[in-house]
């Protein structure tokens, strides 16, 4: 088959040892071993090494609408990465295997495919005007004609997310940074497209239309609030464009540093117990840990709680990879579970670094009857300056 050779020496590392599996919210959620990391490889394998033999045994190794769900039932956690013990890279491999499929005409979800053609015909997932993409922005804040940063905004934050997007704006404005917005010309980062192993796009349009923006007009610094965007502009586009010349940070990364320069002070208590909330985009696949927490400890009156699960084995919200668009009511449910874990724990508050799994974390309490909300760090940090 076209494309399966070039993972063959991930499949043929797989040791069926399961250890990948337990932490697959999926499989949590499910149930079945055909939703496990170590299933869907089995499975892959079968497919790959199909011989007469099998078609006279009746052996039903073969691609069918189950496997094909079962592969796009995947938050992109990198769980099983983390978890696995001959270092498969998984989470590429999932993105891989949803190309194949694709390529041989199979998938994806209905709803994997509309952001596809949101995102080419209008640059965002959300199939809103490029014109608003700005539209979020204070008519207070003064955007710099010589910025030391360029906020990049993100389709989730600029079109239903707003607010997270006021507050970052807001923090940089309080701490004297200059900054300024791509705006229009801000087009969607392709994270939707690449773990939903449509990469075409991005690779050809996306990538390389945010990439010559920023170098075209000699911006050297680019910040994001989005663990999606931050990701996919991290580790993604070095891979289709090369490495760019601009500095990459993560609002919270460039927090800690504005912290620790002495350009960002807190003066006001924000008493609240927080469990905080690794975003599987942010800290497994990013590797960002320490400077979230390090802001939250800064916050007079804050006290952080730790979670039975986080930092590389904290449980996803169930958001991510595209599965919130197209199974939505399992990733509440997987959401909710974390949820759980968070009230366990004893917070008053859960806080996490990403909008979707801000978005999700709250529709996760919802579903589990729990009264407990979700911020952002760069919201509780505002309410602290």
């Amino acid at each position: 088959m076209r494309k399966i050779s070039e993972i063959e020496k991930d499949l043929d590392a797989c040791l069926q040892c399961g250890y990948c599996r337990d932490p697959c919210p999926v499989y949590k959620t499910i149930g079945w071993e055909s939703a496990t990391p170590r299933g869907k490889v089995y499975q892959l394998k079968q497919i790959k090494n199909r011989s007469p033999v099998d078609t006279l045994f009746r052996r039903n190794a073969k691609i069918d609408d189950k496997f094909v769900e079962r592969i796009f039932q995947c938050t992109s956690c990198a769980a099983c990465e983390h978890n696995c013990h001959v270092e498969i890279n998984f989470a590429h491999l999932w993105e891989e295997v949803k190309e194949w499929l694709i390529s041989e005409g199979y998938g994806p979800p209905e709803a994997h495919k509309k952001i596809r053609e949101r995102v080419v015909q209008k640059r965002n997932p959300y199939d809103e005007p490029k014109e608003k993409r700005p539209a979020w922005l204070p008519k207070d804040i003064k955007l710099s004609d010589d910025p030391e940063v360029v906020f990049f905004t993100g389709c989730t934050e600029a079109y239903r997310m707003a607010p997270l997007a006021v507050a970052t704006a807001k923090l940089l404005d309080k701490a004297g940074v200059r900054f300024t917005i791509m705006g229009e010309e801000e087009w969607c980062c392709g994270s939707p497209l690449l773990r939903t192993g449509q990469k075409a796009p991005v690779r050809e349009e996306l990538a390389p239309h945010n990439v010559r923006e920023m170098e075209r007009h000699g911006w050297k610094t680019m910040v994001t609030a989005c663990a999606g965007c931050y990701n996919t502009i991290k580790n993604d586009y070095p891979k289709m464009v090369g490495k760019p010349s601009f500095e990459l940070y993560h609002i919270t990364e460039y927090l800690d540093k504005l912290i620790k320069d002495g350009k960002l002070k807190f003066t006001k208590d924000f008493k609240k117990k927080i469990a905080y909330h690794d975003p599987c985009h942010l800290g497994r696949h990013a590797k960002v840990y320490d400077p979230p927490r390090n802001i939250l400890k800064a916050i007079p009156g804050v006290e952080v709680v730790e979670m039975r699960h986080e930092r590389e084995d904290a449980q996803c919200c169930g958001a991510g990879g595209g599965f919130k668009s197209a199974f939505n009511d399992m990733a509440e449910t997987i959401a909710a579970d974390r949820v759980r874990e968070a009230v366990e724990a004893g917070a008053e508050l859960i806080v996490t670094s990403c909008p979707f799994c801000q978005v999700n974390l709250m529709a996760g309490a919802k579903k589990a009857g729990l009264d407990i909300k979700t911020m952002d760090v760069v919201q509780v940090a505002l309410k602290a300056v």
